[in-house]
């Protein structure tokens, strides 16, 4: 091959590289700070701030009933002597098997307090995840983007170079209703 023909294909192929990343447009949006600026966030945080203080309740008054229990068989311990030797065993050996029955209760309603508020935040939160997604998928479309990279994400497999892409943060939360501050500009991601 002669050295023009070398500079042709080279030519060539470079510009067709040009053409076709020409074609594809690449935006970022930071989810995080779209999340941030929306009022039902704030509404849904308080809701999830109740009703995890309603469970603690639950759990704080099985924890003093507990205690209280404990203390009335430390107490009937003390009172322990050969008289009664028969009956306050017999009481104590009760209350030992209360104490066990409670602290069974206590737990599980510990798990299930835990399961509850995690679905409560599903519940809530899965709604709003969908809004989000879908105005970030329709700014994308009005803005003729290929690719949308969350800047938010600390996933390994999603750390992209996205130096001079658009960041459209902004026009997804006012699209949203959000709170908007100036984006700042995409970055270099691992």
């Amino acid at each position: 091959m002669n050295l023009t023909k070398v500079l042709f294909i080279a030519a060539g192929l470079t510009l067709s590289a040009n053409a076709a990343n020409a074609q594809q447009k690449i935006g970022s949006v930071n989810t995080e700070e779209v999340f941030a600026s929306l009022s039902e966030v704030k509404t849904i945080g308080a809701t999830i701030d109740s009703f995890t203080k309603t469970k603690q309740t639950e759990i704080e008054k099985l924890i003093a009933e507990y205690q209280t229990k404990l203390k009335t068989a430390q107490d009937k311990e003390k009172t322990l002597s050969e008289a009664n030797k028969e009956a306050v065993t017999k009481e104590l050996i009760a209350a030992q098997t209360e104490l066990q029955t409670l602290g069974k209760k206590i737990e599980e309603t510990r798990g299930q307090a835990a399961k509850d508020i995690s679905n409560k935040q599903n519940e809530l939160l899965s709604p709003l995840q969908q809004k989000v997604r879908t105005a970030i998928f329709t700014v994308a479309k009005e803005k003729n983007l290929s690719y949308v990279f969350d800047t938010a994400s600390q996933d390994n497999n999603n750390l992209l170079y996205t130096d001079g892409s658009e960041d459209i943060t902004s026009l997804v939360k006012t699209k949203l209703g959000g709170t908007t501050t100036a984006a700042k500009p995409a970055g270099k991601s691992k």
